[in-house]
């Protein structure tokens, strides 16, 4: 007996070093970005020279904004193929899953290439219909950029989320009188927000993250990212770090936020 526990923890030391370097692995980096900021540098961004600030300024606003706006079209649109999904057998549906998972497949810089020859103005759409959609360097253009790479990891999260919830619930709510769309907004919806939340800060976090298909499709008007890449070009390292550490801050403190509530919704 004596053995097998130290068998036993002899495993667990393993695991918690490996787990320690991963851990390590992550926050080496972060903390380097906090301890080689400059803060004259700092000042001279967010107050000290009104175009550096000017400049950091609206591409956080338009980062947020795009990012909120491409998460809400992906909940309203996602939720529906994610229950389909997760309910329905139907001719094709590997087809789908499939296809789901292609924006996180492939390579930023492509899918920032598909999405202008798709809704470009010498896109596909446009040669159909002869309507030409408004995405080059345009704020729709970084919201439908940003919306494309996160399909993936929004309807794969709510998906799992429709799957662990047992159908004969919906099945006994229709039986006492509920209509499909009352049973799944007042039961399955309820029990699945967890995943739901979990999708939407993924799809989020995704969308904040994206670089590639926005130098694509929208370098302006300019995101975080887009910025901190220009200004590492331009400036030097002194300033992208310096727009990058409130970045990441503001980043950290919204997710943390959005974990709490994750947290308080699965307790309910």
């Amino acid at each position: 007996m004596p053995s097998l526990q130290v068998k036993g923890e002899a495993f667990l030391v393993t695991l918690s070093a490996l787990a320690t370097l991963l851990i390590c692995f992550i926050v080496v980096p972060i903390a380097a970005l906090f301890l080689m900021v400059d803060p004259s540098t700092m000042t001279e961004v967010f107050g000290g020279n009104p175009m550096l600030a000017s400049q950091a300024r609206s591409a956080f606003i338009v980062t947020f904004k795009a990012s909120l706006l491409s998460t809400t079209i992906l909940l309203v649109l996602g939720i529906p193929l994610a229950y389909i999904l997760a309910r329905y057998d139907f001719p094709g549906k590997s087809v789908v899953e499939s296809l789901i998972d292609v924006p996180l497949m492939i390579p930023h810089i492509v899918a920032g290439v598909m999405i202008l020859m798709a809704f470009g103005r010498r896109g596909l759409i446009a040669s159909l219909t002869g309507i030409a959609p408004e995405i080059e360097d345009t704020f729709w253009g970084v919201v439908i950029a940003m919306a494309f790479v996160s399909i993936p990891l929004a309807v794969d999260t709510i998906k799992v989320a429709f799957q662990s919830i047992d159908p004969m619930l919906e099945y006994v709510a229709r039986t006492l009188g509920a209509s499909r769309f009352r049973a799944f907004t007042t039961i399955t919806l309820p029990l699945a927000m967890k995943g739901v939340i979990a999708g939407a800060i993924l799809a989020w976090a995704r969308g904040l993250s994206e670089v590639g298909a926005i130098l694509v499709v929208a370098y302006y008007p300019k995101t975080v990212n887009v910025l901190i890449l220009e200004w590492l070009n331009v400036y030097g390292l002194r300033y992208a770090i310096a727009l990058a550490v409130p970045f990441v801050l503001l980043t950290l403190a919204l997710f943390t936020a959005l974990r709490i509530l994750q947290g308080m919704v699965s307790k309910k």
